[in-house]
């Protein structure tokens, strides 16, 4: 295992570097000065404009400012914003923020999802599955935007309106972890269409196995049969899913932070492109790179958990 780990490190860096100079190449590749960026409709002092572009390597190929950046990457400097803050200083309340609304939307995704798809794939052809099925194309349809601004008013005004009940925060994250309620679910609308399907048809396939109707026919309890056999080798399928959906659902929450003010490195991104802030922009795309590699090696070695056949040796 401890081999595998290393292994999967490894081959994590090149994954790293490409992505990394992917980013940093289109990033720099936009029209434009991004000090004069900076500077709005007024004119830039031409001595302070070649200070700036010395200090931050402006005039040097792209190759030699990409050398520089994971140079100060692999010591923990995410570099300097045109204004002199630190882009990890940037980071610490922000990332925080982007976390626990990926975490929220990843717990509904997962708790309604998978229990979605358990109760659809258990009453194949019945109406509730094609309630079910239905429920997740209407997911899919409707775009964040709508969605947000839907629960919004109706969660958050309407029954605080009607009932007096102010549960539901719509701004902020003033209030903990209810902050993060509407905008979880807001968040997961999609995923947990695609989890509700991907756990069904996983689930059916399985509940199809030889193994399982020879457990059935041994006399033993379905719910035993459910539980320890099929629904744990379903499970595989949906790690994988659930794992790589974390990085997206942080790199997704710029529509969602901005619809509840809500002071993440997605609306930090946002601001951050339009203001030509490279380096906060490079930066916070690494974190998310680094996230997702994360995620995939947690996910990969579940897989010895969830499946004993699997060995990592």
């Amino acid at each position: 295992m401890g081999r595998y780990v290393v292994r999967r490190l490894l081959q994590a860096i090149p994954v790293l570097l490409g992505t990394t100079f992917l980013i940093f190449a289109i990033v720099y590749a936009l029209p434009g000065d991004p000090l004069q960026a900076l500077a709005g409709d007024r004119r830039v002092d031409p001595v302070f404009a070649a200070t700036m572009r010395e200090m931050f390597h402006l005039n040097d190929p792209l190759i030699v400012r990409y050398g520089y950046y994971i140079r100060d990457i692999f010591t923990g400097d995410f570099g300097m914003t045109f204004r002199g803050l630190p882009v990890s200083t940037i980071f610490e309340g922000k990332f925080q923020v982007t976390l626990n609304l990926a975490l929220m939307a990843l717990i509904i995704e997962a708790v309604v999802g998978i229990g979605l798809g358990l109760i659809a794939a258990l009453r194949r052809g019945r109406w509730s599955d094609t309630g079910i099925l239905a429920i997740t194309l209407i997911l899919v349809s409707i775009p964040t935007l709508v969605s947000g601004f839907v629960l919004q008013l109706v969660l958050g005004v309407q029954l605080k309106t009607s009932t007096g009940i102010d549960f539901f925060p719509v701004a902020g994250i003033a209030e903990g972890w209810r902050s993060y309620l509407i905008p979880g679910a807001v968040l997961a609308g999609t995923s947990i269409a695609y989890l509700t399907r991907l756990t069904r048809t996983s689930l059916m396939e399985t509940l199809r196995a030889d193994y399982v109707r020879t457990a059935i026919a041994k006399g033993m309890p379905r719910r035993r049969v459910l539980g320890r056999h099929a629904l744990r080798n379903s499970l595989i399928p949906l790690v994988t899913y659930l794992g790589a959906d974390l990085g997206t659902l942080m790199g997704g929450a710029v529509i969602t932070e901005t619809i509840f003010n809500l002071p993440g490195i997605g609306q930090q991104l946002f601001q951050s492109v339009y203001l030509r802030e490279n380096s906060v922009v490079v930066g916070i795309v690494t974190v998310l790179v680094l996230i997702y590699v994360l995620a995939n090696l947690i996910v990969d070695l579940l897989y010895a958990v969830l499946d004993p056949r699997i060995r990592y040796e």
